[in-house]
């Protein structure tokens, strides 16, 4: 997935200045849900085991790109985990059309948890699959598993999903999984992220919202760490904090950083911020330099480089938010 580090400032700093929640003293927070303090609950605790099956399950089907078997494969086991924990599932199929005018099928899923719930949060990861190993530093044309980019966000949120059923957030929540993220062309930013535009302009709900989103990338891999990239900033700065506050209070600074290094990146928040316009941030690993994981779009992004500890890290700090504070922003 290009998530192409982006000189995007000029708009980020415009859409940030058209979308900063006012601030207000009338005892609700930015969604207008009351601050009347809530009794905490018992978080479960993320099983970070769970969640690494889920990625090696999405793994063994082979790279999940458009027009192959792999793709049908693992949506229909996607599809069939969201119905075992969801209340409802949405199934969009449709298809878009690749950067170089090629039809591509394309299979996004939803699950809702609480439908009736006004306040809502969107989780989100793409779960498709780069063609080719395009910065690899032997042979860009091979096949890569997208372990780490695509499939660890998947498998933290199939997880959260599992809590979910067991214990009912009081929340409500809507896990997007979207399908044809990273067939891109790096000369076309928008080739990228096309599942996500198309649901964007065509959500599961007619007229859907949300009180904001958080995008899960890259979010499994051994030494990740995750800086607040400025995009998000701009869009969703106060939900943002929020989700780092909790996974530097839960004792894991070493993943969420406040460093400011500087990135700007296209990815799947960005459609969610100006076309459907909910307030979304991006979970994604990046270095201080604002470059990329060494094993993004190589082939080395296999599971050997899925690590439980990072899932968890992430895992945990999700559903920290989701229990016990999804709008104490």
């Amino acid at each position: 997935m290009h998530k192409a580090l982006s000189i995007m400032i000029a708009l980020a700093l415009f859409a940030g200045a058209c979308q900063q929640p006012d601030s207000n003293n009338n005892g609700t927070d930015s969604t207008g849900a009351s601050k009347v303090d809530k009794i905490p609950v018992a978080v479960p605790a993320f099983q970070a085991d769970s969640a690494y099956d889920y990625i090696a399950k999405q793994v063994s089907f082979g790279p999940r790109i458009p027009n192959t078997p792999a793709q049908q494969k693992c949506a229909d086991w996607l599809i069939a985990k969201l119905k075992s924990y969801a209340d409802t599932v949405y199934v969009q199929r449709t298809t878009v059309i690749g950067p170089n005018k090629e039809k591509l099928p394309c299979i996004n899923i939803i699950g809702s948890f609480n439908p009736a719930a006004k306040q809502r949060v969107l989780l989100l990861s793409h779960w498709d699959t780069r063609p080719w190993a395009d910065e690899d530093a032997f042979d860009k044309t091979k096949k890569l598993d997208g372990a780490d980019d695509g499939a660890s966000g998947v498998g933290v949120l199939l997880e959260a999903a599992r809590q979910f059923r067991h214990q009912r957030p009081e929340a409500g929540v809507d896990i997007l999984l979207v399908d044809v993220e990273d067939y891109g062309s790096k000369t076309d930013e928008n080739s990228f992220c096309l599942g996500t535009q198309y649901w964007a302009k065509n959500p599961h709900i007619p007229g859907y919202k949300a009180n904001y989103g958080i995008l899960f990338d890259m979010v499994g891999g051994r030494g990740n760490q995750f800086f607040m990239e400025g995009v998000s900033k701009q869009y969703a700065g106060p939900q943002m904090k929020m989700f780092w506050d909790v996974g530097n209070q839960l004792g894991y600074s070493d993943f969420f950083r406040y460093e400011d290094n500087g990135a700007y990146i296209t990815d799947d928040h960005v459609p969610v911020n100006t076309i459907a316009n909910i307030p979304t941030f991006d979970v994604i690993a990046l270095k201080q330099d604002n470059n990329f994981a060494t094993h993004w779009h190589t082939q080395n992004d296999n599971i050997d480089v899925i690590d439980r500890k990072t899932l968890k890290a992430v895992g945990q700090t999700l559903l920290q938010v989701i229990y016990n504070q999804p709008f104490a922003y």
